[in-house]
């Protein structure tokens, strides 16, 4: 199985997207309350800047670290761990970051295409980057 991870530069753009939400909940926050309005108004702006820096948060850590979180995971848990999986179920049965799994005893795969490679490979024969030892 295969992830599919989201790329660094819409990562990077989602998180200042998220930013600007948040900003926009801080802004709608002060001109609700400043207009007397009812505090579920107020409310909703402290919505906005919650789940904007949430999502900042996700989204910069996965535009800016070598391990990024999943989007959708079409892989088994043997072949490519989720750190999402592995940091709230604990499982540590899983091979780390750069291992690859191989139930065959001699066919691996690319972790950054998936392709079939071998052991003899340094470099993969279809996307041509170096593949972790």
């Amino acid at each position: 199985m295969r992830s599919i991870k989201p790329g660094r530069g819409p990562s990077k753009m989602a998180g200042f997207g998220s930013l600007f939400a948040a900003a926009f909940g801080v802004i709608w926050t002060l001109l609700a309350a400043g207009s007397g309005a009812p505090v579920l108004f107020c409310l909703f702006g402290v919505l906005f800047v919650v789940w904007g820096v949430v999502q900042a948060v996700y989204n910069f850590r996965n535009a800016g670290s070598r391990n990024r979180y999943s989007a959708f995971d079409i892989t088994d848990e043997h072949e490519e761990p989720d750190p999402l999986n592995q940091r709230f179920e604990g499982s540590s049965d899983a091979p780390a970051q750069g291992e690859d799994y191989d139930p065959n005893g001699g066919t691996n795969f690319c972790p950054y295409c998936g392709a079939k490679t071998g052991p003899e490979y340094a470099f993969c024969p279809n996307c041509g980057r170096r593949l972790p030892e």
